[in-house]
């Protein structure tokens, strides 16, 4: 199992990218961040700096969308960043949550998001697509160019068959493993109808870990996690409905209490719009506890089939549960 975490690009970037060393020093293979580019600093200035102060820590957005960048650029940021430092980038790919909605738009349709999937990858690979009725190739890419590894983010049916047809990777935000099961069968069962081998697709569980003594704290520290999955459950429930029939349950009746979420405090600690996440759903879609917990948590986790663990660093004790996954808890991973 490999392991990542997951920032938020706040000022200084320097401090994101102390941390990024930080992870490295202490066995993560990944460095991931939100991309909002109003909401935070644009990432791909932030990857630069860290890929210049790391050397093999692999980096990528969890996650950017077709919306708030020209395809064609982002195959280019790309690019630029492989052959600057070597093939170390990776991207993580959604409809586009608070990225777009905060600045007034509604996230892409899946539809959107794979034909921009295809666009952005061949041109890192150095083919010729067609964009836009267009055909473009980034001239200064050699034409074997880079294997950019392209993972989705989703929770619903098709979002899922969507990973399972087209996508390397899998990104479930949560670590609830009932969830995880529901979600790797449908991407599996897509992938296979699809024609594809399932075992060929990466999976990700990308949740908040805290290492410590404390539940309590712990999980005040981390309720807001819920709050920011309600935003993607809240819109699966308009779509889906909540019965149970299309969405398992055990992801949607936690938001029967949701009020309005203000994305201000989008990913942020004591987040007030995330009041309706009780203890127990804490407890299931994040990783708390002693090093003995996490252990046997992921543990669970690897041994379903999940390829990477990565975590939300969104607390009070950043260092110190970097340092304890460092120390205790992937060591016994791997």
């Amino acid at each position: 199992m490999d392991f990542g975490v997951v920032l938020q690009t706040d000022p200084p970037a320097s401090r994101v990218v102390d941390l990024a060393k930080l992870a490295e020093r202490n066995g993560f293979s990944h460095v991931w961040t939100f991309d909002s580019h109003v909401l935070w600093q644009e990432p791909f200035v932030v990857y630069s700096q860290i890929l210049a102060a790391t050397d093999r820590i692999v980096v990528g957005p969890m996650v950017t969308n077709p919306g708030t960048r020209d395809w064609t650029v982002l195959g280019s940021l790309f690019a630029t960043l492989n052959d600057t430092y070597g093939p170390r980038t990776i991207c993580g790919m959604g409809r586009g949550d608070s990225a777009l909605r905060y600045i007034g738009r509604k996230p892409a349709t899946l539809a959107t998001m794979s034909e921009s999937m295809k666009v952005i990858k061949g041109l890192v690979a150095g083919e010729s697509v067609m964009y836009k009725d267009v055909r473009l190739r980034l001239r200064w890419v050699d034409e074997h160019g880079w294997d950019l590894p392209m993972w989705v983010a989703g929770y619903g049916p098709k979002a899922l068959d969507l990973v399972g047809r087209e996508a390397d990777g899998f990104i479930l935000q949560l670590a609830d493993p009932k969830i995880l099961e529901w979600t790797m069968e449908a991407v599996k069962s897509a992938a296979r109808n699809a024609g594809r081998d399932p075992d060929e697709i990466d999976f990700c569980v990308a949740a908040p870990a805290y290492v410590g003594d404390d539940l309590d704290h712990q999980r005040n520290e981390l309720r807001w996690f819920g709050g920011m999955v309600g935003n993607h459950v809240e819109d699966l429930v308009a779509r889906y409905g909540g019965d149970g029939s299309a969405v398992p349950r055990a992801l949607t009746d936690f938001i029967k209490d949701r009020k309005d979420y203000d994305y201000l405090h989008h990913g942020k600690r004591k987040n007030p719009s995330a009041d309706f996440v009780s203890d127990a759903v804490v407890d299931r879609f994040c990783v708390l506890g002693t090093a003995a917990d996490h252990i046997a948590k992921l543990t669970e986790l690897r041994d379903m089939g999940v390829d990477q663990f990565a975590i939300y660093l969104m607390h009070d004790a950043n260092e110190a549960t970097t340092e304890a996954y460092g120390q205790e808890i992937i060591p016994a991973l791997r």
